[in-house]
């Protein structure tokens, strides 16, 4: 595509997200209409699922009859079905999902229901009540117990923690899959239903209906009369479905021997999921037997007198008709081992069959015994366990909770909480930097046994994000931001000018700040609950402002290096971190905890920092080194090579066997404050005196350009090599002879801790913070000059710096202690005025 094309549609696209957060923001600012009750089925697809079950509920009593109701439609078959059986109804409307006239209802309605998700961009406002129904009982691992679910799961669990009310069909759902797999426990603020699926009431179909229905399956063109309707209803495999027609013939063949099997008493219908189905209703032949969209799925079961699924849960609701269930799953173990299920083949309640001609055969065998079908051993415990309350009235009792009030002697609670304390941590932006690892070996050291942990992270895609974001312990509750701040360009105009004020006020100072921010921190996290906040990056104005908008708990801030000198770092002339960490300082003052991250520079911050914060929030928590900094055997610096990467000729010449040179290795972001071009400066002149010594240096960065070009005219292109980020650099450290550091300034570096955890020799220029960088004294420091530098490099090759050493365990337990007395932080109660 042409590069002017691609201008224009990237500025189309921006300019088309930036009328429709407009539109959502002066939506947001009308008045909540508390008799409107809006509702979504899988994004737009129809009247269908649990919404549909109540939204005939409230419009068949008069008790309700003061309620307006609006769909969300995005499927046009389905659009057209609304109008012909609602078209006329005074009370009832739609509006095309994703419209403006959607965003109106969305954003306004007293009553907001979705049995899947929202958009990103929705918020639940003050005074709408939003349940969320979900869609069905898990077989297939759901949230965090997914593969990357963590990664996959994001507005999902956003969703669900800014819901009022999740409806649960029996207890499996509300622990398995609402508290374990989506991780609520301890955090949810809403209330689950566990009253049975209203859905399900629609099989307690009288045969007026019935026949309604098979009228409505003939006027389809399927041949229902007089047959026993046996419904195929495969899941969708996702990936499989990026190449639909192969998929789609092998699907026709299947029903077709299904069929076969079954003979001519019996007819096979198709119900695709909801992803499948457009593709499927284009297919040549399954037109004749696939059901029509727009069927609700449960009336379909009410009529079915056989049920052949593979992964599907919909099985689930059919455990309530008593009726028999085949699992045709001819990938059964392939698909339990890519995807994950709750349940394993040989536990299902009806038989596994690998081929479609077998599972019609199994059918027809369980018909043959009586009108309802022989029942498999299992099948009624799995309908106690997973259909207890489904007795045809479910959405009465739903309806009653959410509508009427009512909650006593239903099944409704909070999620599960076990006292364990409830710690946010914003963790940055998952860069490979010494933040990030700060971060993660952090987390790997909490006891999980009294912290109940969530990171927050913002939703960045690049593959070393999503690395860094792989390395999270898999105990913690991760939540990806999604989407943008509400609200209009005028107030965030407002907003910003306000924030270049000298002393730009707080969330909870400016009632416009206050509510922006508020809404952005119950659009992120809902009604998540936390007893402990911490800001680990510590150089962000925007999530250094969204903490503060929590509700009301002790609030820590980490700040990783002098912060002064780093907001008067110059690049090119310019200071690119003046303004956002002098907004980030103003905000210092509603912080309980600054935290530094040595002793010195605890002292440093305190003092050039004293006009931002009380001199007693300053402490100390020094970072922990990670165990896999610890060198071994099985440390390989080739493992460090990108795919398709052959070995660099550094790489080579450092791993080669009784080699002669000596390495020196410095590891860090090329940026101005490494000074890595002192260093490449000293190393000329220790070279021109050694000539078998080498320098490496391992990192990435905005001067990477410039510091090739400094290596390559001092001459020094086949001794000194910038060998790019690595991942693990560890084992190039453990490989090296002496590590170097030539920063201007430092927090507590986290490769200083490498290097000590692997007996390295260490030369360092001295900054604030470095005498206290390590425990002891076995540091080399000279000044920060080129010719110092240049004399302590000689002096390790003059046996003079003695290696250094790090006891880790010992050091770990020290930083523990400081930890938990940030963790566990209570303020004094505030004064309250009389």
């Amino acid at each position: 595509m042409p590069k002017p094309l691609k201008k224009i549609r990237k500025y189309a696209r921006r300019l088309k997200l930036a009328v429709q957060a407009e539109r959502i923001a002066r939506q947001r600012h009308r008045a909540i209409r508390p008799d409107t009750v809006f509702y979504e089925s899988f994004a737009g697809n129809g009247v269908l699922c649990n919404p549909e079950a109540i939204f005939r509920y409230l419009l068949d009593h008069p008790d309700f009859a003061h309620l307006k109701h609006v769909w969300s439609i995005s499927d046009s078959a389905a659009a057209h079905r609304f109008r012909a059986e609602l078209g006329r109804h005074p009370r009832v409307g739609f509006a095309r999902t994703g419209s403006g006239r959607y965003w109106a209802a969305l954003s306004t309605s007293g009553f907001v229901i979705n049995n899947a998700t929202f958009p990103p961009a929705f918020g639940k406002r003050d005074g709408q009540v939003y349940v969320n129904t979900w869609h069905g009982t898990p077989l297939k691992l759901m949230g965090f117990d997914m593969p990357g679910g963590a990664l996959q799961t994001s507005n999902t669990l956003r969703n669900f923690l800014m819901a009022d009310y999740l409806l649960a069909a029996n207890p499996f759902m509300s622990e398995r899959m609402y508290e374990q797999a989506y991780r609520l426990h301890n955090v949810y603020g809403g209330r689950i239903i566990e009253e049975g699926y209203p859905r399900l009431d629609r099989q307690f179909a009288s045969s007026t209906s019935s026949a309604a229905l098979e009228a409505e399956l003939e006027a389809a063109g399927l041949r229902v009369t007089g047959k026993r309707i046996v419904l195929f209803a495969p899941t969708w495999r996702g990936a499989s479905f990026s190449a639909p027609e192969a998929d789609l013939d092998a699907l026709d063949l299947q029903v077709r021997d299904m069929q076969r099997a079954l003979g001519p008493d019996a007819v096979v219908l198709l119900k695709t999921h909801q992803v499948v189905h457009a593709p499927a209703a284009h297919h040549p032949s399954l037109g004749r037997v696939l059901v029509p969209n727009t069927i609700p799925t449960n009336r379909l079961l009410g009529v079915a007198h056989a049920l052949v699924t593979d992964y599907s849960s919909i099985f689930f609701d059919f455990l309530a008709t008593g009726r028999p269930i085949v699992f045709f799953a001819p990938d059964a173990s392939g698909y339990e081992d890519q995807r994950g299920t709750y349940f394993s083949p040989d536990e299902l309640p009806g038989p596994v069959v690998g081929d479609p001609v077998a599972a019609g055969e199994a059918v027809r065998d369980l018909l043959a015994e009586s009108d309802l079908g022989a029942r498999h051993p299992r099948y009624d415990a799995w309908a106690q366990r997973f259909t207890p309350h489904d007795d045809g009235n479910a959405t009465a009792r739903v309806v009653d909770v959410v509508f009427r009030g009512r909650e006593d002697g239903y099944r409704v609670r909070t999620t599960a909480r076990d006292g364990k304390r409830r710690l946010l941590f914003f963790l940055g932006g998952m860069r490979s930097n010494g933040i990030t690892s700060s971060a993660l070996n952090l987390l790997d050291r909490l006891d999980y046994e009294r912290y109940d942990v969530t990171a927050l992270i913002p939703n960045i895609k690049t593959p070393d994000a999503r690395a860094n974001q792989q390395r999270i312990d898999p105990r913690v509750r991760v939540i990806a931001r999604l989407g943008g701040m509400n609200g209009s360009k005028v107030l965030h105009l407002g907003r910003r000018m306000r924030d270049l004020a000298e002393a730009p006020p707080l969330p909870g100072e400016s009632r416009l700040h206050g509510n922006l921010w508020r809404d952005e921190w119950r659009r992120v996290l809902g009604s998540a609950e936390f007893d402990w906040l911490g800001e680990l990056s510590g150089y962000n104005p925007f999530w250094a402002n969204l903490l503060l908008s929590s509700p009301d708990a002790p609030r820590a801030i980490w700040l990783h290096s002098e912060m002064a000198r780093d907001r008067r770092r110059t690049v090119d002339g310019r200071r690119p971190m003046e303004r956002d960490l002098g907004y980030v300082f103003s905000r210092y003052r509603a912080y309980d905890l600054l935290v530094s991250v040595s002793p010195a520079l605890t002292e440093l911050n305190r003092q050039e920092l004293s006009d931002y914060a009380d001199p007693g929030k300053f402490t100390t928590v020094r970072n922990f080194p990670s165990p896999s900094m610890m060198p071994a055997d099985h440390h390989d610096p080739r493992e460090l090579l990108e795919e398709d990467e052959s070995e660099p000729r550094w790489m080579a010449e450092l791993l080669e066997p009784e080699r002669k040179t000596r390495w020196f290795i410095t590891v860090g972001r090329l940026s101005p404050e490494k000074d890595h071009a002192r260093l490449i400066r000293a190393f000329a002149e220790v070279h021109a005196t050694a000539p078998q010594t080498r320098l490496l240096i391992v990192g990435g960065g905005p001067l990477e350009a410039d510091l090739q070009r400094r290596i390559n005219a001092a001459g020094l292109g086949s001794a000194a090599y910038l060998a790019g980020p690595r991942r693990m650099p560890v084992a190039l450290l453990a490989a090296a002879d002496c590590f170097v550091l030539s920063s201007r300034y430092e927090g507590q570096p986290m490769v200083l801790l490498e290097a000590a955890l692997c007996g390295l020799p260490i030369v360092s220029t001295t900054f604030a913070s470095a005498a206290g960088a390590l425990p002891g004294d076995t540091i080399h420091l000279v000044d920060q000059s080129d010719a110092a530098l240049r004399d302590g490099m000689l002096a390790f090759l003059a046996g003079d710096v003695p290696p250094s050493h790090l006891d880790f365990n010992a050091y770990v337990s020290e930083v523990m202690r400081e930890l938990e007395l940030v963790l566990d932080f209570e303020p004094a109660p505030r004064a309250v005025a009389p």
